[in-house]
């Protein structure tokens, strides 16, 4: 007869160190800082031109300059590493270490004291685009005499001054990768390319590893841009962006979800990263904890007419994440909405939150820290989730910023300054197409 199969024992997972790269600083205190005081990060698009387009400022991470310094504080030997590898990660890889080195130092890790095959790392990410500078010799060699650019000359002309290790830059699975090779990361290794929902779904997937015991600590992480040459041009084609407009002169004010006079996202970049790690192991190493991740889920809803439903999408998969977590709706402390600032966006995510809150919604505060910097793609979520969780450090949330005036079709209850942030929140994001992904994560207080 067989035997039925054991079930491991349960294994917690908690947060043991946080990184990030945002629009309002390269440290927790940078961040916090900047949700509490009510700072915006958009300013004038300096990283490329855009004198042609319609959109002059952004959310850039200008702390972020790509210089050793930016990365932490470092052990000599990995220092150097990354500082040589520098020259093949495009900015989102940049990114992603950085967040990563400063979770791992704020984790107190050293890469000597850990078991290398129990520590694995999950990366989430955008689809990543080459810059035009990386083509531009190329194009130009293979020019015909009236100017034209001529195909028929690409492999002999073109070809050879394109660097050979050009596509190492822009591989989505690279950011896990390089940080895996710097800090002798030996565990379950995987990448997520879901935009937005990325930050979420990389949490979820570490959690589960560390669940069914394949490793004890796990790097859950993401990096974005929507700051780019060709990423802008594509949001501005493709979805609604702020630019200005009657009553928003400053840019400043043009990030302003659920509010009635919300004209479209403001495009920011960003990268974070949470170290989960299993309970006892985190004990064990008398590691400081800053929560526990208790439910997580990824859900889609499509239409045949349509490519995805956010409002049944988000309503899922917020379901999910609390009945995983064994919570009713009304236990959440407060909700980190997507907000990503658009007219139809914000009212599908306001219906989904009636829907799964229902008169618990007009209590509930319901914070979005994209307010402060707008879409930072797949590095948006895992930012937020540090945001809720400094928040539940510091014992109040930081205000909605730029709400102003309600808007009936999102019937949310804006977070005030000086709001209790409770024990438990929830955040969620879902892109355009459909795919979402939410956390429930509980703040820890030292027995």
């Amino acid at each position: 007869m067989s035997q039925p199969v054991s079930q491991p024992a349960e294994r917690r997972v908690v947060v043991t160190g946080m990184g990030l790269v945002s629009p309002l600083g390269l440290t927790l205190d940078d961040l916090w800082a900047g949700l509490v005081e009510g700072r915006s990060g958009v300013g004038p698009i300096e990283s490329f031109p855009c004198s042609g387009l319609p959109l002059t400022h952004a959310a850039e991470a200008r702390c972020f300059t790509g210089n050793i310094d930016d990365f932490g504080m470092l052990p000599a030997e990995c220092k150097k590493a990354i500082r040589k590898g520098l020259k093949v990660m495009c900015r989102e890889s940049q990114m992603a270490v950085a967040a990563a080195q400063r979770a791992l130092h704020d984790g107190g890790f050293a890469p000597e004291a850990h078991e290398p095959e129990r520590f694995g790392c999950v990366f989430g990410s955008d689809y990543m685009l080459t810059l035009p500078e990386d083509f531009t010799a190329s194009v130009a060699a293979c020019r015909d005499p009236d100017g034209r650019f001529s195909f028929a000359q690409w492999a002999d002309r073109g070809l050879p001054l394109l660097n050979p290790l050009w596509l190492l830059k822009y591989l989505p699975n690279m950011p896990a990768s390089h940080i895996a090779i710097y800090n002798d990361l030996r565990g379950p290794s995987n990448s997520i390319t879901i935009r937005e929902a990325s930050g979420h779904l990389a949490i979820g997937e570490a959690v589960m590893t560390i669940q069914r015991g394949a490793a004890d600590i796990m790097l859950a992480g993401s990096t974005g841009t929507r700051v780019h040459p060709m990423k802008t041009v594509h949001a501005l084609q493709n979805e609604q962006v702020a630019t200005g407009g009657i009553g928003l002169t400053s840019p400043d004010a043009w990030s302003r979800p659920f509010d009635k006079g919300r004209t479209g996202m403001v495009l920011g970049e960003g990268a974070a990263v949470l170290v989960l790690e299993e309970l006892e192991h985190a004990r064990g190493r008398g590691a400081r904890i800053y929560g526990e991740v208790i439910g997580h889920a990824a859900r889609s809803a499509t239409r045949p007419d349509r490519p995805g439903t956010r409002r049944e999408t988000v309503k899922l998969v917020m379901r999910q994440a609390l009945a995983g977590a064994g919570l009713a709706a009304a236990a959440v402390g407060h909700i980190h909405a997507q907000g990503l600032s658009t007219v139809g966006g914000d009212r599908d995510e306001a219906a989904a939150i009636h829907d799964v809150f229902a008169d618990a919604a007009a209590s509930i505060p319901t914070v979005a820290a994209k307010s402060h910097f707008g879409n930072l793609g797949a590095g948006s979520g895992i930012v937020e989730c540090i945001g809720s969780l400094l928040a539940m450090q510091h014992g109040e949330l930081f205000p909605l910023l730029n709400y102003e005036t309600a808007d009936p079709e999102c019937p949310v209850r804006p977070a005030r300054r000086g709001d209790a942030p409770g024990q438990i929140f929830i955040s969620s994001a879902v892109t355009p197409q459909g795919q979402a992904g939410s956390v429930v994560i509980r703040g820890w207080k030292s027995s």
